[in-house]
């Protein structure tokens, strides 16, 4: 059963330096634990710890400016990041929406003849009604005001406006194979085909949850796995890591630097 109870921020404090963790400045750590909690900063001490790391015991010399040092560097890195998957995602929704649109009609994310898992589409779909349902966006009030009789979604262009990445993702991603902008979208991104797009935008979906939610990215064991070229026509990557290290962000940082 678990009986922790709540521990004042000054007891933290004296738990931290009975512990092992130097602490210089009692009034600074005091202020950070007041803005931070002490299971989030948790996170980036964890590998100052020793062995067993049960026990709690910092290693020699292991400091607490150090783990606020840590912590900055994983906020400005998300900050770095997040930018960086923006742009992936405006290209991707840009892409799809003129693509597609050219190749079947505006209209062509409510084709369920151009999916591979019928069952799948609808519940993106389903969820993106209800995106546009809750939407206050101008343009679409508009058009559902000029169109009343319309019953079908407002075209592509608008519609994924209101679109999440993951869903995005999964409408790439169940395309049917041989639908041309499949292969044209991840072409356009420097991959030889749409076979390993899917996963990269996957994986880079929730690095960007992580990021949009202020989540430790820093020494974080990542659920996704990028599918890798086996024999890819550019240099993406200086060393392909083994398969038990898929789950560090170095790999992650690869297909984002492609894409």
């Amino acid at each position: 059963m678990y009986n922790k109870q709540s521990l004042t921020i000054d007891e933290q404090i004296s738990q931290l330096i009975n512990r092992g963790l130097i602490i210089s400045d009692s009034h600074l750590a005091f202020h950070f634990l007041s803005h931070i909690s002490y299971y989030r900063l948790a996170g980036y001490w964890w590998p100052m710890q020793s062995e067993p790391k049960e026990n709690h015991v910092f290693k020699v010399g292991s400091k607490f400016e150090d783990v606020i040092s840590l912590y900055n560097f994983d906020r400005e890195l998300r900050v770095i990041i997040f930018d960086a998957i923006e742009k992936v995602e405006i290209s991707l929704r840009t892409k799809l929406i003129y693509h597609l649109s050219h190749e079947f009609d505006p209209w062509w994310f409510q084709n369920l003849e151009i999916f591979q898992n019928v069952p799948e589409a609808v519940k993106t779909l389903a969820v993106i009604e209800e995106e546009l349902a809750r939407s206050k966006d101008v343009f679409i009030k508009s058009h559902k005001a000029k169109h009343k009789d319309d019953l079908r979604f407002p075209p592509s262009w608008k519609t994924l406006e209101l679109t999440s990445f993951g869903a995005l993702s999964k409408i790439y991603g169940n395309l049917k194979t041989d639908v041309k902008s499949k292969n044209t979208k991840a072409k356009e991104l420097g991959l030889v085909n749409h076979t390993f797009l899917p996963s990269w935008l996957q994986s880079l979906g929730q690095i960007r949850n992580y990021c949009a939610h202020h989540s430790r990215l820093w020494n974080k064991n990542l659920p996704g796995r990028p599918k890798l070229l086996p024999n890819p026509p550019f240099n993406w990557i200086n060393e392909v890591p083994e398969e038990k290290e898929m789950h560090v962000l170095y790999i992650h940082l690869c297909c984002l630097n492609i894409c």
